[in-house]
């Protein structure tokens, strides 16, 4: 597995091609998430708290803080549950846990991702992950 890339945060590009796109109504993100064995919170040291803790902790602690936001905007949790190695896929890829997020519409993720209170504890997020992937999902008609 290449460990040299990694994603914590949209390219400009996908989060141009995410805003430009043509959803109709709620949408589903589907979070996969690794975690750093020991949280870093050099990018966000206010949010440290005084003994290290691990990764899988940090983010709990940024669900925690996120979830009434969340919440506020129209959004939920559908499933959060513990990952681990692929049945089909690269022998060696893992992801710690993965999330379905449901989001009301692409305007009210849009406006939730970028509001203050929101982003006053994605440091936790940061500090967590060592790699992620968010793949929006729209669901097909019946």
């Amino acid at each position: 597995m290449d460990t040299a890339a990694c994603y914590l945060e949209p390219t400009w590009n996908a989060g141009r091609d995410f805003a430009q796109r043509e959803i109709a109504g709620e949408l589903v993100m589907l979070n996969l998430l690794r975690f750093r064995a020991i949280a870093d919170y050099s990018q966000s040291p206010e949010l440290a708290p005084p003994q290290p803790i691990a990764g899988a902790e940090a983010y709990d602690r940024y669900v925690a803080h996120t979830l009434p936001h969340l919440r506020k905007s129209g959004g939920d949790i559908l499933f959060m549950g513990e990952g681990g190695p692929f049945l089909i896929g690269p022998e060696g890829e893992r992801w710690d846990r993965a999330m379905l997020i449901r989001q009301k519409s692409r305007g009210a993720f849009l406006a939730f991702a970028v509001a203050e209170a929101y982003l006053a504890g994605i440091g936790h997020r940061t500090a967590a992950l060592a790699d992620s992937r968010l793949l929006p999902l729209v669901e097909l008609p019946r």
